[in-house]
């Protein structure tokens, strides 16, 4: 048995299939024929993509506060207390967070409310 391309099968070998040549696109026309090798972009994927991203910013808040122990005395409408530094930058940033989701959480309400009310008047 060859292996060979240009050597002629011999007695009862079958001969190499020739892959099929699929000829390219025209220009302009992507959307003629599906792409087979195209990796499709899934929510599945994404999920993994951002647990990955927050697993990576939770490593580097951990080594942040690892590294900011030193503990601060901090003032606020007349309450003092210490905590370390690293802790209070990162309850700071947890506090904004928590206040621009609300935010967010609030509008989208607003938004639903008002997609809901003009659904229901295109069916009048």
């Amino acid at each position: 048995m060859s292996t060979d391309p240009s050597v002629p099968p011999a007695g009862n070998e079958p001969a190499p299939l020739d892959p099929i040549p699929v000829p390219p696109a025209p220009p302009g026309d992507e959307l003629a024929r599906p792409e087979v090798d195209k990796v499709r972009f899934t929510r599945a994927a994404a999920l993994w993509s951002a647990v990955i991203a927050g697993f990576l910013v939770l490593v580097i808040l951990l080594i942040f506060i690892a590294q900011n122990t030193v503990s601060t005395q901090f003032a606020f409408l007349g309450w003092r207390w210490d905590l370390p530094l690293g802790v209070a930058i990162l309850g700071a940033a947890v506090g904004g967070g928590l206040i621009t989701a609300l935010a967010g959480m609030v509008r989208i309400i607003q938004l639903r409310r008002a997609a809901k009310k003009n659904y229901k008047a295109a069916l009048r």
